[in-house]
């Protein structure tokens, strides 16, 4: 699996939701800015222009810029640390304010059902693509993963057992 599918994996909704999310002084702080604003193409990166520029961020994606994708992927997840942090703490993966030593074989943290798990203990503290979202780059940046997970909900709201596409 592309880093490509795992942004089209969450739909074009989702998908705006995450990007509207990216903070911009966190981008700043980290030294991503001015990186993440040539990649976007965007003369000023502000929430307006994130907002505008969805669309054809959707399209690169669909195009399969994967240099693109993982500019997009660091700046969104930089922008969200705390869930990242809570994200590792559910799955007990050591990690120092979100990053894990570079050494450490993190895979074997993901046991049966860790995505779920993880989902089920965030999703009322951050937005449900964001999580989704960050569950599916873990299995693509650990497992190296060939399938995109999504959640399923029964009608009535209960949780099903999660299905994976292609």
């Amino acid at each position: 699996m592309q880093l490509c599918e795992v942004f089209l994996g969450l739909g074009q909704d989702s998908f705006a939701q995450i990007v509207r999310s990216i903070s911009i002084g966190r981008l700043k702080t980290y030294q991503l800015y001015d990186r993440l604003k040539t990649r976007m193409h965007l003369p000023k990166l502000n929430s307006e222009g994130l907002r505008k520029g969805v669309p054809r961020f959707w399209e690169r994606l669909s195009e399969s810029d994967e240099t693109f994708a993982s500019e997009l992927a660091q700046g969104i997840l930089i922008s969200h640390m705390d869930m990242i942090t809570a994200a590792l703490g559910v799955l007990e993966i050591p990690n120092e304010d979100g990053f894990f030593a570079k050494d450490l074989d993190a895979g074997k943290y993901l046991t049966e059902g860790w995505q779920q798990r993880t989902l089920d203990a965030l999703k009322d503290r951050f937005p449900e693509p964001l999580v989704v979202f960050y569950i599916n780059h873990l299995a693509w940046e650990l497992l190296k993963s060939a399938e995109v997970w999504h959640p399923v909900a029964l009608p009535d709201g209960a949780p099903a057992p999660a299905t994976t596409t292609t």
